[in-house]
């Protein structure tokens, strides 16, 4: 909603596939949200939308489109990823569509090549460029991101938390958590990041979540979000976590969200009974693929050694589920799409020889890497991995910056060694405040 010399004036609407000629096609200037429920990424885009509707909405017109409640409308689009985002012009689909997670620098690059200039211009006049100071800003919603703001909340400083997408960091995409302490019965991730973000919120302090990060500078100790947004902090917690790895194999960029997906939480309900194809051996990719199973008819596993790394208990499940099958000692070197299929190239290590695996998706699970490359110029002391050095209280070689979570250097990597971090950094901070 917008109040504009008095009028309410909707700028979003929620549409379907009957919808679709009138809305879209006969609509002009349109964009349209591809989305389902159960999915992070969705609900990070939902705000980002809304707010873009907000800024755009007398020029351009957003309309949502439930995924799930319109399959045979999105296929035809080529939408097979949630969330998607195409953009039409008079009936024509113009730029190109975005999927998973969206950034809103993504979404404003293709608004502005919608419209003139001079459009653009006065539209951008309407950003206020604002400035705010707390004594603690969290970068990162994670477990120790989350629970550093539990802690910091109950001791009443004044603390904002801000993430790129919706709280919760990689707990929240994880289909099942059955190792975390509390809970009878292993609890979905994205419920345990639910009850952990209210947590944070029933104490009190900020959030800026679903934005973007346009720059940070840990010397100052200032933060600018949206572009237009800066935020002043007395000490800053890095708690920006990891990112699943790329093989950066030719056809992966050009197919993410389009066939090859990160997140079996987000896509693999639209795999019922068709075939899929799980990259890795480890811990995620065991785990994820038997999550799979549960929508799919059947799952091919490519593997680079001999054997899973994954725990012996992932292990021992898997090897019970007639479903899955794995490739050993192999490894992808390309994708392509032919007739709706995905096609994974894949090397047979021992004999080189070249194989085609045709199936109806692909899903990546090879490892992460440090979320190190938002933090600016003036980074703190590193491992030889790019991992984040601390010391026992998780303070950082920077003065006032402390780091914790997946993102520091450390042996072992869980929502339990995350909240203990967070817990640490959060204490020290609150004796010295």
């Amino acid at each position: 909603m917008g109040d504009f010399g008095g009028r309410q004036k909707v700028f979003m609407k929620e549409i379907n596939a009957a919808d679709f000629q009138q809305e879209v096609l006969n609509g002009g200037k349109v964009v349209v949200d591809f989305y389902s429920t159960e999915c992070p990424p969705c609900e990070a885009l939902a705000p980002k939308f809304e707010a873009m509707a907000e800024l755009y909405g007398e020029k351009i017109k957003f309309v949502k489109i439930f995924r799930q409640g319109n399959r045979e409308l999105a296929t035809s689009l080529g939408v097979s990823s949630s969330p998607t985002l195409l953009f039409f012009d008079n009936g024509k689909q113009v730029t190109d569509s975005i999927s998973g997670g969206i950034k809103k620098s993504e979404i404003i690059e293709r608004l502005d090549q919608m419209l003139p200039t001079d459009e653009v211009t006065a539209i951008k006049a309407n950003q206020k460029a604002t400035v705010a100071e707390y004594d603690v800003v969290i970068l990162g919603g994670g477990p120790a991101g989350l629970t550093a703001g539990i802690y910091l909340g109950q001791a009443k400083i004044k603390t904002l938390l801000i993430d790129p997408a919706l709280p919760g960091g990689y707990m929240g995409i994880t289909h099942q958590v059955s190792n975390y302490p509390g809970f009878e019965q292993p609890q979905p991730g994205f419920m345990l990041a639910h009850y952990m973000s209210e947590q944070a919120k029933h104490t009190g302090i900020d959030f800026k979540v679903a934005v973007d990060i346009t720059s940070v500078n840990l010397k100052k100790k200032e933060i600018v979000i949206d572009g237009f947004e800066t935020i002043r902090a007395k000490k800053i917690i890095i708690a920006t976590g990891t990112t699943p790895n790329t093989m950066n194999a030719p056809g992966e960029k050009e197919f993410k969200g389009k066939g090859i997906s990160y997140c079996a939480t987000c896509d693999a309900k639209y795999f019922v009974d068709k075939e899929v194809t799980v990259i890795g051996g480890g811990n995620s990719a065991v785990e994820e693929a038997l999550f799979i199973t549960k929508f799919a008819g059947k799952v091919t596993m490519i593997h680079q050694f001999d054997k899973l790394t994954a725990n012996q208990t992932a292990i021992d499940e898997l090897q019970k589920n007639e479903k899955i099958s794995v490739m050993y000692e192999h490894e992808p070197r390309r994708f392509e799409k032919r007739d709706g299929k995905m096609v994974t190239f894949v090397e047979d290590l021992k004999t080189k020889e070249l194989k085609e695996l045709v199936t109806d998706g692909v899903f990546v699970f090879i490892g992460f890497k440090s979320n190190v490359s938002v933090l600016g110029d003036t980074l703190p002391e590193s491992d030889s991995w790019g991992y984040i050095k601390t010391n026992e209280d998780r303070q950082t070689n920077l003065p006032d910056i402390y780091a914790v979570g997946d993102i520091i250097s450390k042996k072992y990597r869980q929502i339990t060694t995350a909240v203990a971090d967070g817990t640490i950094a959060a204490m020290t901070i609150s004796k010295e405040i």
